[in-house]
């Protein structure tokens, strides 16, 4: 088979594998599409680990075509996004149902081999954890291998309380921002404000249902907040890992709302500083989230269905061929979400 190896930072080909075959409790999956996060893009700079040889990818979806002894509940055919956290089930947040929070965690496409590849392998404690997960029937899988990145969307605007009516500020409008954008939309947030310095994504966020979007270079952000809110947003998302917006975002929500650290921060970035008289007097929440429950990305396939505009998220695809290239539109700031994808796979 055809597969992306991840190398070393910087360096990331496409070469011959062997086509892997399931063993006792494990799935292979043909897989449709593997999208690009950004933390692959951060393990690309050499500002996050990944094994030397691993094949990268974690937003897959695919469909099973072959099972391992012993597999039920799973059969061959089945159209599936994956999990791909393998938790070690017993600790303290495996056992709360957190495995995205697994103190032993190992996760696919960084420390075992993902989904840009035609077929992935699925652990079995994988499988037998429930991390495989069925997706409807009218959701395409090249969209369906976004429900990762928008699961963790969705957790993040469940951990702020983001529902009907609740005020939201985005900063940064790349493909998370935008996930938050339309997600939070979809679930009757409003007013909705982001701020972006690209022109080209500061339109396609307007056109996306945005209330207010601001150019924080030129744009007085405080002041707009406080205008459509009365006294700050009630949760701020800081969808891009600068440690300079943390400070601002303070400043920004209101009075016991919460600011959500989504994106990942280099690490070895400089300390962030803040006034902590912010959080204190204003009993604001500062938090972070990182990944989602499987229940969360059960009902996220769900609402991809429902979400105008969410198809529109990947603007790059490519061919396993020019995997390579799906790194540099993200190092370019070409487009929003990047998808290597397999034309053809549909069924088993």
């Amino acid at each position: 088979m055809r597969a992306t190896i991840f190398h070393a930072p910087g360096r990331v080909t496409v070469e011959d594998r062997p086509t892997p075959v399931a063993g006792p409790g494990e799935v292979r999956l043909r897989v449709a599409a593997t999208s690009l996060c950004a933390s692959d893009v951060r393990v690309y700079r050499g500002e996050k680990y990944a094994l030397p040889g691993v094949i990268p990818g974690h937003e897959v979806a695919g469909v099973v075509d072959q099972l391992g002894e012993g597999v039920s509940g799973i059969a061959e055919g089945d159209r599936v996004i994956l999990c791909p956290i393998v938790a070690c089930n017993r600790c303290r947040y495996c056992l709360l149902g957190r495995r995205n929070r697994c103190v032993e965690r190992k996760t696919l496409g960084y420390d075992l081999d993902g989904g840009f590849a035609e077929h992935l392998v699925v652990p079995a404690s994988l499988v037998s954890s429930g991390h495989v997960i069925g997706i409807p029937d009218a959701l395409p899988l090249d969209l369906a291998a976004i429900t990762e990145p928008a699961a963790c969307t969705l957790a993040s605007l469940e951990l702020c309380e983001v529902g009907a009516g609740a005020s939201m500020l985005i900063m940064g409008a790349g493909p998370m921002g935008m996930l938050h954008l339309l997600l939070g939309r979809a679930l009757g947030a409003g007013p909705i404000i982001v701020t972006e310095p690209m022109a080209e994504r500061r339109a396609i966020a307007s056109r996306w249902g945005a209330d207010i979007v601001l150019d924080p270079a030129v744009d007085d952000v405080a002041g707009a907040v406080k205008a459509a809110t009365g006294d700050g947003a009630d949760a701020v998302i800081v969808s891009v890992g600068l440690g300079e917006m943390v400070a601002p975002a303070l400043s920004y929500v209101r009075p016991q709302g919460v600011v959500n650290l989504f994106a990942g921060f280099a690490k070895g970035a400089p300390a962030v500083p803040f006034d902590p008289n912010l959080v204190h007097y204003g009993e604001v929440i500062l938090t972070g989230s990182q990944n989602a429950t499987t229940d969360q990305y059960r009902r996220t396939t769900h609402l991809l269905g429902q979400t105008p505009h969410i198809d529109e998220v990947v603007t790059n695809r490519y061919g396993i061929e020019h995997a390579p290239e799906a790194y540099s539109a993200r190092l370019a700031l070409d487009g929003l979400k990047s998808l290597v994808q397999f034309p053809g796979v549909d069924r088993a």
